[in-house]
């Protein structure tokens, strides 16, 4: 019989000892259970010792406070946390079937989250939430790398035009609270509204990081798919009405150079485990392979394809747009079994 969680004395005294404890399927780095404490549902969810396991177990439990905040709510109420065993207790959600249309109300939801929070809540995430990173000088090298692997060399200014994104990027303003991976499956579809879950890698930064995962792609998601057009142009007007009525401000309109930065990253064609072992744009000149519903090279020409429409006319990204189409236009023709992305999701 499966072990079910054990609670230390603080969570036994707020809350009972957990019953009817099930297992249920969650990454390596966690184990999860539907449980029920004091005649209550709850999940029950622990961080395994690992790498980083404190880091991420604070990372999840200071963005699940920060986001209780915000009515109808975002995310599961949380019931109870224990640092100590790195465990986390959590309203128990009804999950339904996300509509045809669950881009847009998925958008909505993204865009109360990320408005949760601002610069008075510096002193709340200090040491707990750190700060957005893009891509950098090494992924800069990578993509170059792959682009003249497959015969398309850079055309001249083009490294420039990417060390200044870089740039840009590091510098990119913001203070929202990002999910870290808002992925079809860490969104609840609910009959009171989506609702997100695991906050692992949560940090502070722009939301405009997190709104172009639905035009490149969903890049850090086993899900990978393609809403159709007008499905994505109403989601991105429903997050920028929700952000407008939450903060009074405008979300800006080019989504340019985030895209662009999705696309630099080589690490975003793979599962989080194998992120930070290799060069993977390098793996996917010799090899394709699958996670989830795309493969790498599926992937790729998705996100050449975005970035080489958004940039290649004009603009700080002119040159790199026009490598972008180049690059995808050869990989079409040296693979030419390579389909689009899914348009809907599993």
């Amino acid at each position: 019989m499966t072990q079910g969680p054990r609670f230390g004395e603080k969570l036994r005294a707020g809350l009972g000892e957990p019953r009817r404890a099930r297992r249920m399927a969650s990454s390596p780095r966690s184990r999860v259970w539907r449980a029920e404490v004091s005649g209550t549902p709850v999940v029950v969810k622990q961080l395994v010792e690992g790498p980083e396991a404190d880091e991420r177990y604070a990372r999840e439990e200071t963005a699940l406070r920060l986001a209780s905040r915000v009515r109808p709510a975002v995310v599961p109420a949380l019931l109870g946390a224990d640092p100590a065993d790195r465990i986390l207790v959590l309203e128990r959600l009804d999950e339904g079937t996300p509509r045809e249309d669950w881009v847009i109300d998925y958008a909505t939801a993204l865009a109360r989250l990320h408005a949760c929070t601002s610069d008075a809540d510096a002193d709340v995430v200090a040491g707990k939430l750190p700060a957005w990173t893009g891509p950098g000088e090494s992924d800069v090298d990578a993509f170059l790398r792959f682009a003249a692997t497959l015969g398309v060399p850079a055309p001249p200014g083009v490294r420039a035009e990417l060390e200044d994104l870089v740039g840009r990027l590091s510098d990119l303003p913001g203070h929202a609270l990002l999910h870290g991976d808002p992925c079809p499956g860490n969104d609840l579809h609910t009959g009171r509204g989506v609702r997100f879950i695991d906050f692992e890698q949560a940090s502070l930064g722009n939301g405009l990081v997190e709104l172009a995962y639905l035009r490149i792609g969903f890049p850090t998601c086993w899900c990978s798919t393609a809403p159709p057009r007008p499905l994505l142009d109403a989601a991105e007007a429903a997050y920028r009405t929700t952000w407008r009525d939450a903060t009074g401000t405008e979300v800006p309109q080019d989504l340019g150079d985030v895209c662009a930065g999705w696309l630099l990253r080589g690490d975003a064609l793979v599962e989080r485990a194998l992120r930070g072992t290799t060069d993977h744009l390098a793996r996917a000149v010799d090899r394709d392979w699958t996670w989830g519903t795309a493969t790498a090279r599926q992937r790729l020409a998705h996100r050449l394809g975005v970035v080489s429409r958004m940039t290649g006319a004009a603009g700080d990204l002119q040159g790199f747009g026009h490598l972008a189409d180049a690059v995808r236009r050869n990989m079409l023709t040296r693979w030419p079994d390579l389909r689009p992305l899914p348009l809907v999701r599993p």
